[in-house]
């Protein structure tokens, strides 16, 4: 952030990029996803930072989900970097808290980045406070690089989830036992980084915590739209067990972003993935390819792989 690449450099090619050119390239990677088994997606806006573009974010991703029908849901992060050009962290996030009654037709959830060098535990609490006056649902991007305190604030503001958490306390990790929220680990971030420092995924669930699996796919930190892979780096880095990776995938992913989802039983959705593998451990063991055969939502082939293959 401080040098201008990563997220600041996304900004400055979204503002250029038209609201077609986003919606075609976002339909795509949409598409790779459910064609990888995916039939719940989270949204998140922040490459704009500024009303215009968060806006235009939000519009691209609700009308994806009314082309597809998928359970999409669509979070504000607006205050997820600061702009170059902004007066102050301060001024900036002033400016979208006063943005969050106009996005609030278009978004689900709202999201912050509290983090050293953009913003602090103190203004992360003003904003998420802010947000959840206007009715919003909360969400944070915590503890990635600086044990600073976010997941503990995350608890205390009742968010849905909190994301990364790699370099949560010992007191922040206690705290999910008596807490409804998520802890949305992202292993695909930390190795595409080249780092070695990974989320304490065994110590959140040895204090009873809810821990979700997601990609973070992104154009900066994690180009990967392959959740499958993502288990398999969850399983060797994080040391999970496939029957843990497959909960944080599916049941409390959906808790994560508040959907009912995730689980095979009478009445529930038909959404289903069939997957071409012996058994459930087999798709994290055998890493980097798809193994989704047929997608099914609402009871309806959505996509078959194997046609693809005959053709």
């Amino acid at each position: 952030l401080e040098q201008g690449g990563g997220i600041l450099s996304t900004v400055e090619a979204t503002r250029k990029a038209t609201e077609e050119a986003l919606f075609k390239k976002a339909e795509k990677n949409l598409l790779t996803m459910m064609e990888h088994g995916v039939l719940a997606v989270e949204s998140k806006s922040g490459y704009g930072l500024d009303k215009e573009n968060e806006l235009k974010q939000l519009r691209v991703s609700n009308r994806l989900a009314e082309k597809y029908n998928l359970d999409m849901k669509h979070t504000f992060l607006g205050p997820h970097a600061v702009p170059k050009d902004a007066e102050s962290n301060q001024a900036f996030l002033q400016e979208m808290i006063d943005l969050l009654p106009e996005v609030k037709p278009y978004a689900d959830f709202a999201d912050i980045f509290c983090e050293t060098g953009v913003f602090t535990v103190e203004e992360s609490k003003k904003y998420m406070e802010a947000a959840k006056a206007l009715g919003f649902d909360v969400k944070i991007h915590a503890d990635e690089i600086d044990p600073l305190g976010g997941l503990e604030l995350a608890i205390d503001e009742n968010a849905i989830s909190a994301d990364h958490l790699v370099a949560s306390s010992t007191e922040g990790k206690e705290k999910l036992k008596k807490s409804d929220t998520v802890a949305v680990l992202l292993p695909g971030t930390t190795f595409y980084l080249g780092k070695e420092s990974y989320a304490d995924a065994r110590g959140m669930l040895d204090n009873d915590g809810a821990i979700a699996i997601a990609t973070d796919f992104n154009p900066g930190s994690c180009v990967t739209n392959n959740l499958q892979l993502v288990m398999s780096i969850a399983a060797l880095k994080l040391k999970l067990s496939p029957n843990e990776i497959w909960n944080a995938v599916t049941v409390n992913a959906a808790k994560a972003i508040d959907i009912d989802a995730g689980t095979i039983n009478q009445g529930d959705k038909a959404n289903i993935v069939i997957w071409d593998a012996p058994n459930h451990e087999y798709i994290p063991y055998h890493y980097g390819i798809n193994h989704a055969e047929k997608v099914i939502k609402d009871g309806k082939v959505l996509i078959d792989n194997r046609i693809k293959l005959e053709q």
